[in-house]
């Protein structure tokens, strides 16, 4: 999963970002220059322990998420694409973390003179917009000519195409988001190479100050969430041992670390789940998307796998750990073989059988 944290300048983006990742870049404003760093951190994930105290492997790999610090959008209203470095970077990215500036500081000013954090919204979904906008143009008019020379392709899908993109069209200039529109698997199938970025999930983190309640912010769009994150406080107690973290944590009244929170907000919107495979080598944790089914589960694991999948063994999380192991959850018929086209659940610990 990849997540590519986006703001207005002075949004306290990279604070954000040092939160989530525990990292120490400089939070100092990038003067709205192209700029990227990523990190890769573990996804927490207590089952994932508590499978390690069970197996004792030699290895416990957690999933992984990846983050990018992206700086260099301005939330221009002016009706130019974004430049084609800062593009690139945003197609590749599975969501967004939008974060909002909703903190007052005198010693930094905010860029447009005042704290609104509805309006920088409005401004940042405007210039991921447009972006849009100019790139469904482009594609109408190459089909428009494909249509007018004729010859090449079927004429009925070039029809089929022209009719989605205007779709497409349509909702952008009424400046609605390509989320919210009603797309079937086939059509979200075939946008899904053209990376625009008003389709992919968003996290609105509404970045406060240490003791500013949270303002009731209306963002009511598909693929979409709000959450509050004191991000200054967040990446100072990201930078604490485990055991100063905790008694600060239960000063201010968090219950859990940021970090943990937007991971939880980001796979719920990205339609994500975890199974689990385990033994004396290794304990891992793997991410696939809800409604996978069994044979592709495997592919994540391994390409052999899915090729030569036979059958695969599977217990839930919650029976394993009440049975107490594999040789209890054999003996209780826990363990169960499931075909192919069996919808592995989130929580899952599976075992591929596979012959090549």
């Amino acid at each position: 999963m990849r997540l590519g944290i986006i703001g207005l300048p002075q949004s306290g983006k990279t604070t954000v970002f040092n939160a989530l990742t525990r990292g120490d870049q400089p939070t100092t404003m990038s003067g709205g220059r192209f700029d990227v760093h990523t990190a890769v951190v573990d996804v927490p994930d207590p089952r994932v322990d508590r499978l390690s105290e069970m197996f004792r492997p030699q290895k416990t790999i957690y999933a992984k998420v990846t983050y990018a610090d992206i700086a260099g959008l301005e939330g221009s209203k002016n009706k130019t694409a974004i430049s084609g470095q800062l593009l690139n970077q945003l197609t590749q990215m599975d969501g967004f973390v939008h974060v909002v500036r909703c903190f007052d500081n005198p010693s930094v000013p905010h860029p447009a003179g005042s704290v609104d954090p509805q309006r920088d919204i409005a401004a940042m979904d405007g210039e991921l917009l447009i972006n849009d906008l100019i790139s469904v143009e482009r594609k109408l008019e190459r089909l428009h000519d494909e249509r007018r020379k004729g010859g090449g392709r079927d004429k009925a899908v070039i029809e089929r195409e022209i009719e989605l993109f205007d779709r497409l069209n349509a909702a952008l200039a009424q400046d609605i988001p390509l989320r919210d529109l009603e797309l079937t698997a086939e059509e979200t199938r075939s946008l899904s190479g053209f990376g625009f970025l008003t389709q992919k999930p968003v996290l609105v983190i509404l970045n406060l100050d240490d003791d500013q309640p949270a303002p009731e912010i209306p963002y009511n769009h598909r693929k979409s969430s709000v959450a509050p994150l004191r991000g200054k406080l967040e990446m100072e107690l990201a930078q604490l041992s485990p055991e100063e973290a905790e008694m600060f944590m239960s000063e201010y009244g968090i219950e859990e670390l940021g970090l943990q929170r937007v991971i939880r907000l980001s796979y719920d919107l990205l339609g994500l789940q975890s199974f689990f495979t385990v033994g004396e080598d290794e304990v891992r944790a793997w991410t696939i998307h809800r409604g996978t089914p069994a044979v592709e589960a495997a592919g994540v694991i391994h390409t052999d796998l899915q090729k030569g999948f036979i059958r695969a063994e599977v217990i839930s999380y919650q029976d394993l750990v009440e049975l107490g192991g594999m040789t209890e959850a054999r003996t209780k018929g826990k363990l169960r073989l499931e075909g192919k086209d069996y919808t592995v659940q989130d929580g899952d610990i599976m075992h591929v059988r596979f012959n090549i």
